[in-house]
């Protein structure tokens, strides 16, 4: 080994060291708690901070502050936050998306505090704690993971860690202090993570965003090793590392050589890009439905105040003028994210990429440095690099359309570091480039006034993509993306819309930005930005477009007027209070007003009235009297027609539009696996029209399975699914929805945020037929014509959200329908009146599968019951003979 080979790999370890401590930390915390702790970097900034106030500023010896910082700082920085952010988060059934917000608002607040406590500028002096020698740090990683890994397999923690891993419910259950588990995880974590900050500081820049990125960016050490293997891990990192090191004595010439370098230079980078994309089931367990709430309505004249506030600027002149500039760009950089996660549901970290794209070839297009293309006006150039990037939403669109929950947020951060690291980073892209403004608009003012016109365009837009057909088809693929799909909307389609759109708002508010500034800053739009940014707009209220304006005008208005890190410290405290209240600032205002207001008594509703002013006339007209006290009216009759279960129509009078007759759902030995395990072997069968077919069975024998290889949210492994003659065993749900097969979930899909009309308007637009009188019949043959229609759907019964989610289903006139489970939760008399509705519906010549624990219900229903057992069926026939003959009846699940 020649000697420069030798010391590279010197190099190398002590690099690869240092990501090795950060992978450990990062599985060991999200093996404890489930939680990717983005605020990883953040923390290892910090303890480095600490530790250099601790040494260079009060003179302490170093041991003293190391241990200070190590052994008492670190560890209690992670209980904190797994006390005080994470453990309520967990109490209050906070969802995974909450959860991430709440970890990027930890990241954003201890940058934020960082800058105003230690100020925005680099820091050289950091102590050194362990010599330059690279066997120190690497014999620190390596005692770390054999001693993790030996806590983990032998020792009583160790099993209780590993249970608390794959079933926390159940552990608790089993005696097990989970609380005590996570709390030592987080600990352990933070020290890593405080153990990295020390040992990289002096080697790298320290500053409040620097250090936490370049922590950040070896995350792909923890997802390479699928977030639980440690010597994966360590192996990955050193590997890593290492070759990073030797790629430095490459010289690469060619046009392509810069390029080559960069990627040389940033390996981890490269490998976070293709650990993020071709890694889609890490994280998994967290790719869960959003937890949707009623939209909190703006309050009255909130508009009025925002424009004036925007117009407010017009008077100023000097550094405020030329400060409120940049407020209408951010703000539309914010309606990207309004757009993208606030009414499509989809988590992005990266759209400071492209705002910064924007810029980029708004500035490369005006400059006439843009290959190919001849030198532009300004105006002309930020609209072409609008429409040059919003293309490119797809890097981001692409992948998540087989993401969600973590695995998506890893492909976005993972995108947006590439471009910082690869486009905005390197010399041969922004080399003595500058960007002007358009011509008669050079002045702060003129200026100010075209920005308020680009940002009315932008707020239409996103109005427009936020109402109609299209507004809510983003609404319900993200309160229910299953939901959704089975609703006929295109989720694929519409996910690549949504970040296309969001791209090209970003590039657009990317290029205004950069106008303002009258240059092209890469520091305007690194991924850190982008967490803060994406931080803000759920804070303030994802799905509000007045909520964007005004995080842009708190993140612009306090850095100008106060010490730098102020809004990044105010956005972070909001978002790790995100699990507290999930409507935003607003809905916490006002529900802690209504807290404070003097106690009333209990009053009736409108619909309550109304029902006891009709309650004492049929009294008086039967010559009793008027009743003594006013009857208290029930759930059902508040959100219901005039009993509050399927009228008259239901019994065969009013039936759905059916235009042809209903072709045959059918099965042919069919086979679906999971992995290694057979759920379903052979199975043969015919959903009938006009008919009413049951599968019964125990949990387990494959119910499920056959219901979702029906459906087209499971793929069989062999056989066919046949519509009629038509094979559709490789059509998606959507796909199937729209050839006339509906079906209802087991566990509710209604939209939460949307109306009851709502709801089932998603069903009529995305259906199969087109009936402009579709919604009306679904909405009078469940008995959802009355004051319910206007209701959100969040917060209503269940007998009530069963009959919201059966309309919608029939709303787009489908020919074969499957149910699964439709009595759970329901009442008797909620499930008499849904018997009445689905034999009537079997009467007008449609297909109907009934998958149900209730046998008293099948037997009443059924025409054909199929009883299934491990994954096969072992009797079919009438059900007044197979229930009894195979001994299918089982306890209600």
């Amino acid at each position: 080994m020649s000697a420069l080979t030798y010391d590279l790999t010197l190099a190398g370890l002590s690099v690869g060291s240092a990501a090795a401590l950060t992978g450990i930390g990062l599985v060991v915390t999200y093996r404890a708690t489930g939680v990717l702790n983005f605020a990883h970097g953040a923390i290892a900034m910090v303890c480095a901070y600490a530790l250099r106030q601790c040494v260079v500023e009060w003179g302490w010896p170093l041991w003293a502050g190391a241990a200070v910082t190590l052994l008492v700082l670190a560890p209690g920085i992670g209980m904190a936050l797994e006390r005080f952010v994470f453990r309520p988060l967990s109490v209050l059934g906070g969802d995974p998306a909450q959860t991430l917000v709440a970890s990027i608002g930890v990241f954003v607040l201890l940058v934020g505090g960082a800058a105003l406590l230690w100020g925005q500028g680099a820091r050289d002096d950091a102590p050194q704690l362990v010599s330059a020698d690279p066997w120190g740090q690497l014999a620190v990683a390596l005692v770390l993971a054999a001693g993790v890994g030996a806590v983990i397999r032998w020792t009583r923690f160790g099993r209780e860690l590993r249970a608390v891993v794959d079933d926390r419910r159940l552990a608790v259950l089993g005696g097990i202090d989970a609380d005590r588990v996570a709390a030592a995880g987080w600990a352990f974590g933070s020290f890593t993570a405080g153990l990295t900050g020390v040992l990289l500081a002096p080697y790298v820049r320290l500053d409040p965003y620097g250090l936490p990125l370049l922590v950040m960016e070896v995350v792909a050490v923890a997802v390479v090793a699928r977030m639980r293997s440690l010597p994966v891990a360590v192996v990955t990192a050193l590997a890593i590392g290492v070759a990073q090191s030797q790629l430095t004595r490459l010289h690469p010439s060619g046009w392509a050589a810069p390029l080559l370098q960069a990627v040389g230079t940033n390996l981890f980078v490269v490998a976070l890009l293709i650990a993020a994309l071709a890694l889609p089931s890490v994280g998994t367990r967290d790719a869960l439905p959003r937890t949707a709430t009623a939209r909190v309505p703006t309050p009255a004249g909130a508009w009025i105040v925002a424009v004036v506030l925007f117009l407010l600027p017009l008077g100023f002149a000097g550094s405020d003028l030329h400060t409120s500039v940049q407020v209408p760009a951010l703000g539309v950089v914010l309606l990207s994210l309004v757009v993208v996660t606030g009414r499509g549901g989809q988590i992005s970290l990266g759209q400071a990429a492209y705002a910064g794209l924007g810029a980029l070839f708004t500035a490369l297009l005006a400059a006439g440095r843009f290959p190919g293309l001849p030198r532009l006006p300004e105006l002309a150039a930020l609209a072409l690099a609008v429409v040059l990037v919003a293309p490119l939403g797809l890097l981001t669109g692409w992948p998540a359309i087989s993401r969600r929950g973590l695995a998506l947020a890893l492909a976005t951060f993972a995108v947006g570091v590439g471009v910082s690291r690869f486009v905005f980073a390197q010399p041969y892209a922004i080399a003595g480039l500058s960007l002007g403004r358009p011509a008669g608009f050079e002045g702060d003012r003129a200026y100010y006034v075209l920005e308020l016109c680009l940002l009315a365009a932008a707020l239409l837009t996103t109005w427009l993509l936020r109402r109609g057909r299209t507004g809510r088809a983003l609404a319900a693929m993200r309160d229910h993306e299953s939901g959704a799909s089975a609703a006929g909307v295109q989720v694929p389609a519409l996910k690549l819309l949504a970040f296309v759109s969001g791209a090209a708002l970003a590039a657009l508010g990317g290029g205004m930005l950069g106008m303002g500034l009258r240059a092209f800053d890469p520091a305007a739009y690194d991924p850190v930005r982008g967490l803060l940014w994406f931080a803000a707009v759920v804070v303030l209220g994802a799905d509000s477009t007045l909520g964007a304006l005004a995080a842009a005008a708190l993140l612009v208005g306090l850095d100008a007027g106060a010490r730098g890190g102020v809004a990044a410290a105010l956005i972070g405290v909001l978002a790790v209070l995100v699990g507290r209240f999930p409507g935003g600032p607003y809905e916490a205002v006002r529900t802690a007003a209504r807290r404070l207001r003097p106690g009333r008594g209990a009053g009736l509703t409108a619909v309550g009235t109304r029902v006891r002013s009709s309650v004492i006339r049929a009294a008086a007209a039967d010559g009793g009297g008027p009743p003594q006290g006013p009857p208290a009216p029930d759930d059902e009759s508040a959100t219901g027609g005039a009993s509050g279960h399927p009228n008259a129509e239901a019994e065969g009078r009013v039936h759905p539009h059916t235009p042809s007759p209903a072709p045959a759902l059918t099965t042919h030995h069919l086979q679906a696996r999971y992995d290694n395990f057979t759920a379903l072997d052979d199975i043969t069968l015919t959903v009938p029209p006009g008919r009413i077919t049951a599968v019964v069975g125990p949990n387990g024998a494959g119910k499920s399975t056959l219901f979702h290889c029906l459906a087209g949210t499971h793929r069989p492994a062999h056989g066919h699914v046949r519509l009629g003659s038509r094979d559709i065993t490789r059509l998606p749900a959507h796909a199937r929805t729209r050839l006339g097969i509906a079906r209802t979930f087991q566990q509710l899909a209604v939209f939460p945020s949307l109306t009851v009309a709502d709801n089932v308007r998603v069903g009529a637009e995305q259906g199969r037929v087109h009936d402009p009188s579709a919604v009306e019949r679904a909405l009078r043959l469940l008995a959802l014509d009355g004051p319910v229609r206007s209701l959100p759907a969040a917060g209503l019964p269940t007998g009530t959200l069963r009959r919201v989610e059966l309309a919608r289903a029939l709303a787009g006139s489908p020919r074969v329908l499957l149910l699964d489970e439709p009595a759970a939760g329901l009442d008797t008399a909620e499930v008499d009146a849904l018997a009445r509705v689905l034999k009537a519906l079997a009467a007008d010549g449609m297909a109907l599968l009934v998958v149900e624990h209730d046998l008293d219900l099948v037997a009443d229903l059924a025409d054909t019951v199929h009883v299934m057992a491990a994954g096969r069926i072992v009797a079919s026939g009438p059900p007044d003979r197979v229930l009894d003959a195979a001994g299918a009846r089982e306890t209600p699940a």
